[in-house]
């Protein structure tokens, strides 16, 4: 395989000094941290486009839009990244095992069409964990001391695919439609009356159609590692054309996931939003589909790079690993628990409901 090195792999060189450029988060530039250049990220160019996908996923269409690129595989946890040359010790974004350079291959895959760059640097990263922490109930009090590992503190850029389609379906169900009637129970001084909910059903059939934009499926599955659904929001709005100096600095992880695969769990999804759309056609208060025809025409995809920032922290010699979302900074993080504060807290309660019992037997 040809290992000669691509536009992604190349150093941003500083016209100036010649020191390295580095992406600046929250804007379309690439700094130099030694002499101040800046350097703008040319968005004039065409933007970036829904690629073909029954064509795409032919062999002739998957050597299109293609590039090749030097990745580094993690033989702990079976993570697939790109480094920039600028990280000095390398080390797995997501389980911190060393990566060693002679194992790098270089691969081919599917040109980004967009991305959604970083919005903020490392150290805010660090300061929404500091946050977070001083809001965890039942955490130990010295958990604010908990030292933070900078050199496992990474930008990740994590791949998905999205896609789009017109979507439409025919359809055969019911439509349920409550009403009310006076139910007697009992006899004597036991009767009484109440309303009871029954519902009418009625045959229904139609067809529905609209456009589905921008299902998102992540392109990567690791076994030991699985992204918290907390952080994988991303505001796709966003998007910009995909530009490789927006990964200076960063890791980019390539999609595990072929594009057929995913276009698989993108199809499931499709069928979820069609059934919601039927069921509103059907309308009425409960809805049966017995019946549906899903057709999805005009599909496009895109591969797409979102940003996230992983790390982890050390306590009671113990690593915990936390998430936060490179645009939005929500974060997710797994914590300990402080036993003493539990147990303290269950002992109150038993006190308090103790004494309100006490007080009730002593009243009766």
């Amino acid at each position: 395989m040809s290992s000669k090195t691509t536009n992604s792999e190349r150093k941003k060189s500083c016209v100036n000094c010649g020191a390295e450029l580095t992406y600046e988060p929250g804007t379309d530039t690439i700094t130099c941290d030694y002499c101040g250049y800046v350097e703008n990220i040319d968005q004039e160019i065409q933007p970036f486009k829904e690629l073909e996908l029954r064509t795409y996923l032919d062999a002739m269409g998957a050597q299109s839009h293609s590039m090749e690129m030097t990745m580094l595989h993690c033989s702990n946890c079976g993570a697939t990244q790109h480094v920039e040359d600028n990280y000095k010790s390398l080390h797995c974004v997501y389980c911190t095992a060393p990566l060693i350079i002679e194992d790098q291959v270089t691969e081919n895959w599917i040109l980004p069409g967009a991305v959604v760059p970083f919005s903020f640097k490392v150290d805010k990263a660090h300061q929404i964990f500091k946050k977070w922490v001083d809001g965890l109930w039942w955490a130990p009090n010295n958990l604010q001391r908990a030292s933070l590992s900078p050199d496992y503190t990474k930008g990740l850029y994590v791949p998905f695919w999205t896609f789009d389609a017109q979507l439409s379906s025919s359809y055969s169900g019911e439509r349920g439609d409550y009403y009310y009637v006076t139910v007697t129970r009992g006899s004597g001084k036991n009767k009484r009356t109440t309303q009871e909910r029954r519902t009418r059903w009625s045959s229904a059939s139609g067809n529905i159609s609209g456009f589905v934009d921008d299902t998102l499926v992540q392109a990567t599955m690791n076994q030991s590692i699985k992204l918290p659904g907390a952080v994988v929001r991303w505001k796709l709005e966003d998007l910009k054309t995909f530009d490789t100096s927006y990964l200076a600095g960063y890791v980019t992880e390539k999609y595990t996931i072929p594009l057929r695969d995913g276009h698989l769990n993108a199809t499931e999804k499709a069928e979820d939003i069609a059934k919601n759309w039927i069921r509103q056609d059907i309308g009425g208060d409960e809805q049966r589909i017995d019946d549906m025809d899903m057709k999805l025409a005009d599909e496009t995809f895109k591969h797409v790079l979102l940003p996230l920032y992983i790390s982890s922290y050390n306590f009671n010699n113990k690593r915990y690993s936390f998430y936060v979302n490179g645009q939005t900074g929500a974060i997710y993080g797994y914590r300990p628990y402080s036993f003493w504060k539990i147990f303290l807290a269950i002992l109150a309660c038993l006190i308090v409901v103790g004494a309100i019992v006490f007080l009730v037997n002593m009243n009766s």
